[in-house]
């Protein structure tokens, strides 16, 4: 048994959260429970960046104060635990828990000794909330959100990131970080091997309007924010009162596994492997990259005001419909694009057409020709081989593509039992066999058994299989299909068509 520490970014709060967001909180869901499934002890965590300049700045649009606006959308941050069956044991806001200041302080005491302050001039994306050099814009704009940096003159504090080229080099190049899929873990040593130059880690309080963590000792400076925010995955663990959570989960925990958009790869494979480094603490053991979710190919983004509801998407056709199309379409490499329509079509065909059939035509099979009473000690069918074999065969391939960081070929692999199933059926033709067995034919009815038999331990395989995937309705076909009395339940439609 291993300890597993899964945790997502934290997202500003300057607006509601949308599916982009749904899709890193799904992916990171799976990985603990499938990983709580294989009897590992899991921490799952989660939660919300207030301390940002882009907060301060949409809370003044609004009319609000910034306390009001991060109060609102952080709660419906974490009002996503329902809608999206999520399963997350933490939920840490960086400007409401006590845990984060005390160990954002910690941590920089803890570097102490590679910070300076100088003056700086600079090109600075409020979006982004950092820096860039002429060299890295797009025709004068910030690649990202696609707008010009602003002009920015002040003194700053600095964190000598310089210092630690050659060591992250040596670290992502032998495997001890491990960055997933290979295009950006080649993305972060081709930025190594350019050389590193120290990043700016404060802002003056006045440009912040008072808004963050002052700099311990400083308090005309406040933390910059993606330094106060890459330290919430060991703040909220107790880090700053160096508490037991801090130590079971991190020092020595067996795997810390940050999952992350392509959008802020720098941050959490550079920038914060350096600081760890600096304040000699262990350094995370994989770092997942996700692609983004687009519509009409731009990505859905709260800046751009391209977004798409997961709440609303989850009232109108469910999480687990929502879940399925996150998992099963979104590959492990590449952008995305999203439409309802997309959604609404793999639902049907796969949970409505594929599995709520296979699990309806198997219920009503034990209720029509067995009165509700699964078949007892029936023989093994050689014909059901095949199913056999990807009933047998899922758990290792699943765990062989969670390992891999790939959701849809893990769910492929549960899938293959959908379809040998729905080919047994056709197959072996059960409504003929219990025909045969009203006009007297014995080894028809022996064979009906067993075909029963195949058919309902491969829906009671799927409900397992699919639990990390779509933990709702994984219980409902085991409602279905697993009985304490010797009797199932009446059929109920599964996963009616949307």
């Amino acid at each position: 048994m291993s300890r597993y520490y899964v945790t997502t970014t934290i997202p500003y709060v300057n607006a509601r959260p949308h599916l982009g967001h749904a899709l890193e909180f799904v992916q990171a869901d799976v990985l603990a429970r499938h990983h709580r499934q294989r009897g590992d002890r899991v921490r799952f965590l989660t939660g919300t960046d207030d301390n940002s300049l882009k907060n301060v700045l949409a809370a003044r649009a609004e009319g609000l104060s910034t306390d009001e606006l991060v109060d609102r959308n952080a709660a419906a941050f974490a009002g996503l635990r329902e809608p999206l069956a999520l399963s997350f044991t933490d939920f840490l806001r960086t400007s409401r828990d006590a845990r984060h200041r005390a160990g954002v302080e910690r941590l920089w005491r803890a570097c102490a000794h590679d910070l300076y302050r100088k003056h700086y001039e600079g090109l600075y994306c409020v979006g982004c909330e950092q820096f860039y050099t002429p060299a890295e814009l797009v025709g004068g704009k910030c690649p990202e959100h696609d707008v010009e940096p602003q002009q920015v003159s002040e003194e700053n504090w600095f964190f000598r990131l310089s210092r630690y080229t050659d060591r992250l080099r040596d670290l992502i190049t032998d495997g001890t970080v491990r960055i997933e899929p290979a295009a950006r873990r080649n993305e972060v040593l081709a930025f190594l091997a350019a050389g590193l130059r120290d990043f700016s880690i404060s802002r003056s309080r006045a440009r912040a309007h008072g808004w963050g963590i002052p700099v311990p000792g400083d308090p005309d400076q406040v933390v910059y924010v993606w330094w106060d925010a890459l330290g919430n995955y060991i703040t909220s663990l107790g880090y700053g009162a160096d508490g037991s959570n801090y130590r079971r989960w991190w020092v020595e925990g067996d795997r810390r596994v940050h999952v992350i958009g392509k959008g802020v790869v720098r941050f959490h494979a550079v920038y914060w492997l350096g600081m760890l480094l600096s304040a000699g603490e262990p350094l995370p053991t994989d770092i997942l990259v996700h692609d983004y979710l687009t519509t009409d190919g731009r990505k859905i983004s709260k800046s751009t005001g391209d977004v798409v509801d997961p709440v609303a998407l989850s009232d109108r056709y469910g999480a687990d419909a929502v879940r399925w199309w996150l998992l099963r379409d979104v590959p492990r490499v590449g952008d995305a694009d999203f439409t309802e329509a997309r959604l609404v079509a793999r639902a049907n065909e796969d949970l409505a057409n594929g599995l709520g059939n296979l699990v309806n035509r198997v219920t009503v099979m034990v209720h029509r020709y067995r009165e509700g009473r699964p078949p007892v000690g029936a023989a093994p069918d050689p014909g059901a081989e095949p199913l056999a074999r990807a009933c047998r065969n899922a758990p290792d391939l699943v765990h062989a593509a969670i390992a891999d960081f790939d959701f849809r070929r893990a769910t492929a692999a549960v899938w293959r039992i959908v379809e040998e199933a729905n080919r047994y059926v056709e197959r072996v033709r059960p409504w003929d066999l219990a025909r045969a067995e009203r006009g007297g034919e014995v080894t028809a009815g022996r064979r009906l058994d067993s075909a029963i038999t195949a058919l309902l331990t491969a829906c009671r395989v799927l409900s397992t299989e699919l639990t990390p995937f779509l933990p709702t309705l994984a219980t409902r076909i085991s409602e279905q299909c697993v009985t304490l009395t010797g009797q199932l339940p009446q059929p109920q439609p599964l996963f009616p068509r949307l």
